[in-house]
């Protein structure tokens, strides 16, 4: 098994999938703050009072997150998050920034609030819910999971799969949700998930935790990636029917292989045999 790191959301992403395909996961326009008790939570504005399942899934929250400095940085949001007691408690208590819904903002954060969000509507652990319903169906039996120190799963970043596990899930999304003719999401929850639904910078967008790039000569087609600290790069290119997964663990300032060209790399390497 590898650790995932980030990847993690992704696959936290598509169990939301699988519950909202059962029939057992809420609106994603549901109000974060309905989650919570909010006499025991801290910033309270109208902003935050707009944040919705959907603002977590795109990286729109709009809460004040810095998590653009290095991990070894004590200023780093998530960093502070990870050596505090209660992580959803120091990322709901964080006052707002921006509209949600407006402005990407990369947080790790607000991925940790969905493992939180889906105990609460559902009454089930998404760790065991994962594995009953999307894990054991495609045949994974073998996955590590951390938890939190209140024991909530780490959703943003603690996942640890085999590379061919992981390749699973993504062919998954690649047909459209089926599995050995069995739905596990539905195709309109793929299309969904990997429909730009914010702007990161040139060539990459956002969708529901998964990052889509740019490719091709009119940059109208997106390759589906997940993108993990270290070196994790499960890609999905649509049009040439590829599920390809990387997994490293450059974090000393080795040389790795980006995203960009292993995705330049693929796309060359069959449209030569055409």
């Amino acid at each position: 098994m590898h650790s995932l790191q980030s990847v993690t959301k992704t696959i936290t992403s598509v169990i939301i999938g699988v519950a909202t395909a059962r029939k057992e996961f809420p609106e994603l326009s549901t109000a974060v703050l309905s989650f919570f008790d909010t006499s025991q939570v801290k910033n309270i504005d109208n902003r935050k009072r707009k944040m919705t399942i959907r603002h977590l899934l795109t990286m729109t929250a709009g809460l004040d997150w810095n998590e653009n400095l290095s991990y070894s940085d004590p200023r780093n949001d998530c960093t502070i998050m990870e050596a505090s007691f209660d992580w959803i408690q120091y990322v709901i208590d964080k006052p707002m920034a921006f509209e949600p819904g407006q402005t990407f903002n990369y947080n790790s954060g607000a991925s940790q609030l969905l493992s939180y969000i889906f105990r609460k509507a559902t009454g089930k652990d998404i760790e065991e819910y994962a594995s009953q319903y999307l894990f054991s169906p495609l045949g994974i039996n073998q996955y590590f999971w951390k938890r939190i120190p209140t024991g909530l799963v780490d959703s943003e970043g603690g996942l640890y799969l085999a590379a061919t596990d992981l390749a699973k899930i993504y062919l998954l999304f690649l047909k459209k949700g089926t599995w050995n003719g069995k739905q596990i999401v539905t195709p309109e929850w793929v299309t969904a998930s990997v429909t730009p639904a914010i702007a990161v910078r040139p060539g990459v967008k956002y969708g529901y935790k998964w990052w889509l790039y740019d490719y091709g000569n009119d940059n109208a087609k997106y390759a589906w990636a997940g993108s993990g600290f270290g070196g994790q790069w499960p890609i999905i290119i649509p049009e040439y029917d590829i599920v390809a997964v990387f997994t490293g663990w450059n974090i000393a300032g080795n040389p790795s292989l980006r995203v960009t060209e292993a995705l330049r790399r693929l796309v060359n390497a069959v449209s030569d045999k055409k």
